[in-house]
């Protein structure tokens, strides 16, 4: 799959009715999993002959940014640990490659499906949420999520990664393949060059590359770029929903302290 333009467009597999708030496709909710970075080149190699890779220009690897906002007592944390229904998250997501980025806001909808809403964004402004302010305030509002208004909200959590995207046709699967992940919350950093964070988005049948990853001895297991990496980076953090990706996370992980 080749896309081009300018600038360079970014390509997502989600639906929407009003361009607006955005739901992932039918059934388009497959397992993450986290492998080492050197399983990564043998796991392509065996991808079926029909598998497509997203390519811009020349660049099939896409630097990607995410600055998430939370309140001081971590309000969106905590609803996430401990699994409220009415939980959010507030971050911008930048695309470094294109200069372009959105402020987005992420509920939960009708049987827990995730709903984002989101919000073209100057990149300038990707550590601040005061000018889109008035957007999350009337997006949780609308989402029913029952907060005080206004939320203290500041930048909690960066996390920057290397992206690329996949595409199976005869399963209509999307695979995205998340290498050089960093953590970092302003006073600690954590990298993680060898692991590789695999998500398949599905519809009604497994993917070959779900297969082979079972093949393989991988298993699905629980990753929020947000909630996971702030607990790797705070320890004193209640964490139990993400015992087993922390552990695996530190016996990989390269802490340091921000330049």
């Amino acid at each position: 799959m080749t896309v081009t333009g300018r600038p360079a467009p970014d390509v997502v597999w989600e639906t929407s009715t009003d361009g607006t708030a955005w739901t992932p496709v039918a059934g388009a909710t497959g397992p993450t999993l986290t492998v080492t970075a050197d399983a990564v080149p043998v796991l392509l190699a065996r991808l079926p002959a029909d598998a497509q890779v997203l390519q811009i220009g020349a660049t099939r690897l896409f630097d990607y940014e995410s600055v998430y906002f939370d309140t001081p007592d971590l309000l969106a944390y905590r609803l996430s640990a401990t699994r409220r229904r009415r939980r959010f998250k507030v971050r911008t997501r930048s695309y470094l490659d294109s200069a372009q980025c959105w402020l987005e806001v992420k509920t939960r909808g009708a049987r827990g499906a995730t709903v984002k809403d989101r919000l073209p964004y100057h990149l300038r402004d990707r550590l601040d949420v005061g000018p889109g302010r008035w957007f999350v305030d009337g997006t949780l509002d609308q989402r029913g999520v029952d907060v005080a208004s206004p939320l203290p909200l500041h930048p909690t959590l960066v996390t920057r990664y290397l992206r690329a995207t996949l595409c199976l046709p005869r399963t209509a699967s999307r695979v995205t393949v998340d290498t050089d992940l960093a953590w970092h919350d302003g006073d600690r950093l954590l990298r993680l060059r060898r692991l590789a964070v695999v998500e398949t988005k599905n519809g009604s049948t497994a993917s070959d590359v779900d297969r082979l990853l079972w093949a393989h001895g991988h298993r699905p297991v629980r990753v929020s770029k947000y909630a996971t990496g702030l607990a790797a980076l705070r320890p004193e953090l209640a964490s139990h929903r993400w015992r087993r990706t922390l552990h695996r996370l530190h016996a990989h992980g390269e802490p340091s302290s921000p330049a």
